[in-house]
C-alpha cells in the first residue's frame, strides 16, 4: 500500500484491521479522515520506553516492527508487529514501559490520542429513561394467548449464533406472562437443541421491517424471529408449571421447563458463605479489560487480534471480575471463576423481570469454565450449553451488584459439568442477610459440551 493513498484506500486498509472490526463504517470513515501518515527508518525508534507517553495507536501499514520489552522474549515472532498490527495507548490512556523499534522501513498510520474516542463502540444501554437494551430484548410479541415471538436485536451478545442466555430469558419472560403475577419462578431447566440463526437471509423482509417499525423503530434491522409457545402444564393454588417451546424457521431449538411459587412463610437457612472479595467498585470492569488489552503489545498478537475480532460492544452486563489475570492465557484458578455483575441502568421493581435479567447473565461465561483447565497456547475452544438449570431462593435485584461464583466439577464425554452460586451484596440491610450472613439468592448447574475445534458460524445446526 503506498503511504500516499487515497481516502479510499486507506478505508480499505482499516476495514482489514481486526481492531476496527467491531466498528461501523461511519466510525471508519471519521477514523480515516483524522490519521496521521508516521515513517521510520530501520533502528528508529517508534516508541521508547523513556518516554512519558505515547502518541495514541498506531496502525502498521508496510514494513516490520518489534516490540522489545518481555525478557527473553526479544526474537519472538510473536512481539513483531506487520500490517494490520496495531499498537500504543488504547482507548483508556495506557503505558506501557517498552520499546518498539523499526526492523526495516516503517509506515504507520497514527490516531493521535485526542481522537482515540473514535475506538469506543457505542454504550448497550439508553443515557435516557426509555428502556434498557436488557428490557427491549426480554420484550415479548403476543401472537396468540400462549404464543410470543422474540428478537434478536442487532447489539445484542451474539457469537455467530443466538447467545444461550438469551433464549433462558426470553422463554422465562415467555412462561411469565401466562402466570399470575403473584407467582414468581423458582426454578428453571432448560435444553438447547440446535443453534439460533442471528441472520435475516432467507426471511420475509416485509416482515422483519414492519415488526422493526412497531416494535423497535430505533434499531436498524433485526435477526430471524424466535417463536415461543407456551404450554401451561398445572395451575395451582401457589405453584405453576410451564413448558416453552423455542422455534425458528420450523424447527424447535430450545425447550425451558419453569416452577413458579407463590410467596410463603416458612424455614430459613443456607450453609453456603459468600467468599470474601474486594469490592466491585474497585476492579476494572471487563469492557475495559478488553479494550486495554487490544493495544497491549506485551501480550502476544494472536491473542489481541482475536480479542479485537471477537469483541463488538459492551455488553448489557457490567462485569468486574475478582481475579484480574481472567481471560488472559495465564490463569491463576483455571477451574474456578468469580466476578460481580450487574444490569447496566436501572430497572423496574418487577421481581419477574429482575428474574429473567439474572437468567441471561446467567449463561455469559459459565461454560467457559468446563474448557478452562485444557486450554493451550492458540487453541480454539468454544464450549456450547447444553443444559442449563437454575434454582431462586430469595428475593433478588439484577441492577445492584450480584458475586456470581462457579466452580468446574468435572470434564469428561466430551462434556463437562459446572455449579454456581449467586449472592447479593454484602451490606447493613437486614433484607440481605440470613442469621447474619449474605444471602445465597440463586445456585445453577450447567452442562456444556466441549470441542477443541468449532464450527466458525454453525447455523441450525445440532449441537450432538
Amino acid at each position: 500500500m503506498k503511504t500516499e493513498s487515497s481516502s479510499s484506500s486507506v478505508m480499505e486498509f482499516l476495514e482489514k484491521v481486526p481492531l476496527l472490526h467491531r466498528l461501523t463504517s461511519t466510525s471508519l470513515k471519521r477514523i480515516a479522515q483524522v490519521l496521521v501518515f508516521k515513517r521510520y527508518e530501520r533502528g528508529d525508534y517508534v516508541v521508547g520506553r523513556d518516554e512519558e507517553e505515547m502518541e495514541g495507536v498506531y496502525f502498521v501499514v508496510e514494513g516490520q516492527a518489534q516490540v522489545l520489552g518481555p525478557v527473553g522474549e526479544e526474537n519472538c515472532s510473536e512481539f513483531f508487529l506487520k500490517p494490520f498490527d496495531y499498537f500504543g495507548r488504547g482507548i483508556f490512556g495506557n503505558v506501557y514501559a517498552v520499546d518498539v523499534v523499526a526492523v526495516s522501513q516503517l509506515t504507520c498510520l497514527l490516531l493521535t490520542s485526542d481522537h482515540c474516542h473514535l475506538l469506543e463502540t457505542k454504550p448497550m444501554c439508553d443515557s435516557d429513561n426509555e428502556r434498557s437494551l436488557l428490557e427491549r430484548i426480554l420484550y415479548m410479541d403476543p401472537l396468540d394467548l400462549n404464543v410470543f415471538r422474540g428478537f434478536t436485536l442487532p447489539n445484542a451478545p451474539a457469537l455467530g449464533k443466538v447467545f444461550g442466555g438469551q433464549f433462558v430469558a426470553q422463554g422465562l419472560a415467555a412462561a411469565s406472562k401466562t402466570v399470575e403475577f403473584m407467582k414468581l419462578v423458582h426454578s428453571l431447566h432448560a435444553y438447547f437443541l440446535l443453534s439460533g440463526d442471528i441472520s435475516s437471509k432467507d426471511f420475509n423482509l416485509n416482515m422483519l421491517l414492519l415488526a422493526s417499525t412497531l416494535l423497535f423503530s430505533s434499531e436498524s434491522s433485526l435477526a430471524v424471529p424466535i417463536i415461543y409457545e407456551v404450554r401451561r402444564l398445572r395451575d395451582g393454588n401457589n405453584f405453576a408449571t410451564r413448558r416453552v417451546d423455542a422455534r425458528q424457521k420450523g424447527k424447535t431449538i430450545f425447550t425451558l421447563f419453569a416452577s413458579f411459587q407463590r410467596e410463603q412463610q416458612g424455614f430459613d437457612h443456607q450453609e453456603s458463605n459468600m467468599p470474601h472479595m474486594l469490592p466491585p467498585e474497585t476492579l476494572v470492569s471487563r469492557d475495559e479489560m478488553l479494550q486495554r488489552r487490544m493495544t497491549d503489545h506485551l501480550i502476544p498478537r494472536y491473542y489481541r487480534n482475536k480479542v479485537a475480532t471477537q469483541y463488538t460492544a459492551p455488553l448489557p452486563i457490567d462485569i468486574r471480575f475478582c481475579e484480574p489475570n481472567y481471560s488472559t492465557e495465564e490463569r491463576k484458578s483455571p477451574s474456578r471463576l468469580k466476578y460481580w455483575f450487574k444490569a447496566r441502568g436501572e430497572l423496574s421493581d418487577d421481581q419477574a423481570l429482575h428474574r429473567c435479567v439474572v437468567a441471561f447473565a446467567s449463561d455469559l461465561m459459565y461454560a467457559f469454565i468446563s474448557s478452562d483447565p485444557h486450554l493451550k497456547k492458540r487453541m480454539s475452544a468454544v464450549p456450547v450449553s447444553l443444559d442449563h438449570s437454575m434454582w431462586f431462593h430469595r428475593p433478588l435485584r439484577a441492577d445492584d451488584w450480584l458475586l456470581f461464583v462457579m466452580v468446574n466439577l468435572t470434564a469428561s464425554q466430551s462434556r463437562g459439568l459446572a455449579t454456581g452460586e449467586m449472592f447479593n451484596r454484602k451490606g447493613e440491610r437486614k433484607e440481605c442477610m440470613v442469621n447474619g450472613t449474605v444471602q445465597l439468592v440463586v445456585s445453577l448447574k450447567q452442562e456444556a459440551l466441549l470441542k477443541e475445534t468449532v464450527t466458525s458460524n454453525p447455523i441450525l445446526d445440532s449441537k450432538l
